[in-house]
């Protein structure tokens, strides 16, 4: 009996210490405020979209506004405002360095940014439309000034060596000469003899001269046909 009772008395859970406790107590205590601070966190993300819908659509119905820049904030708030803007039909971009000055830039879409606008944004400036487009106009003059150039006529060369000095070697130096002289350039021709260029008869010149000559010598023939007979 006393065996028995014995062990009933050791199988049942003995009473927590006071160390036990509190620390049961400290951890109810932790869980409660983890709990407290992830909804006033989702409170807080909950409230600041509501802000950040009002803003966006003040900014879609004032027509003077193109974009709108909003101060540098974190990336969880920047990635609520770009999902409100995405809903809203706008467009958005970030800027800056990223947990030190990153800003989003709202435009309405028929607005949107150049390419040339972003590129500036991206470096660090300011956008100055003005001076875009005078570097724009000074680009466009420059490229055109540029195609004018290619596509003037190159001047013609003359080759650097001539034919006596070229041949010289092959037919000697007297020889060159004469070859060169017996052949005189004519843009119209070429190099070919020349004298055989300046027959300025006609036709019909050419051929009443040889039926002259062919006439002439039948009569010739004949004739010391005749004396010979």
């Amino acid at each position: 009996m006393a065996d028995l009772l014995g062990s009933i008395l050791n199988s049942m859970e003995k009473p927590p210490t006071v160390g036990d406790q509190a620390s049961r107590r400290k951890a109810r205590e932790q869980t409660a405020r983890l709990k407290k601070m992830e909804e006033d966190e989702k409170r807080k993300k909950v409230e600041f979209r509501k802000k950040l819908e009002k803003e966006v659509s003040d900014f879609i119905q004032d027509s003077l506004q193109q974009k709108r820049k909003y101060n540098p904030m974190g990336k969880i708030e920047r990635s609520i405002l770009h999902d409100v803007a995405e809903v809203a039909g706008l467009t958005s971009f970030s800027f800056g360095e990223e947990d030190e000055s990153r800003y989003v830039m709202l435009y309405k879409k028929e607005f949107a940014p150049s390419d040339e606008e972003l590129e500036a944004y991206r470096k660090g400036e300011e956008w100055d439309p003005k001076l875009a487009e005078q570097r724009r106009r000074l680009k466009e003059q420059a490229a055109l000034e540029e195609t004018a150039s290619s596509q003037t006529k190159k001047p013609e060369t003359c080759p650097n060596t001539n034919y006596r000095d070229k041949y010289s070697h092959l037919i000697g130096t007297t020889a060159a000469k004469d070859a060169a002289h017996t052949l005189e350039a004519n843009s119209s021709y070429g190099c070919v003899p020349a004298a055989n260029k300046r027959d300025t008869r006609s036709i019909e010149e050419a051929m009443n001269e040889m039926r002259a000559k062919k006439r002439q010598k039948q009569e010739g023939d004949s004739a010391a046909r005749s004396s010979s007979s």
